[in-house]
């Protein structure tokens, strides 16, 4: 199964916001959804580290929330409106 990593603060208002409808859309679209708290936990903050120059390279900065597709190495970043993350999500079935 495919798998989206959401990477996340635990204060971040933004983060929050994108939860719910994270949980919602990779579950409807069969996607594996894991969430990484990145603020508080140092392992998952070397981990998006690891990811940085992709990150970047879609969202111009490293910062959360930030969704990533390790099977397609693409990201999306920010709190959006559902029909762009849904699109977005669309398009990592390839």
């Amino acid at each position: 199964m495919k798998k989206i990593i959401m990477y996340y603060g635990t204060e971040c208002p933004h983060c929050h916001s994108m939860i719910p409808t994270a949980k919602k859309l990779t579950k409807s679209l069969g996607f594996k959804f894991e969430a990484k708290e990145t603020w508080h936990n140092s392992k998952n903050a070397k981990e998006l580290e690891k990811y940085r120059d992709k990150i970047i390279n879609a969202c111009g900065v490293i910062g959360v929330p930030a969704f990533f597709n390790p099977n397609t190495g693409e990201a999306i970043c920010g709190e959006m409106p559902e029909e762009n993350f849904k699109a977005w999500l669309k398009n990592q079935k390839r």
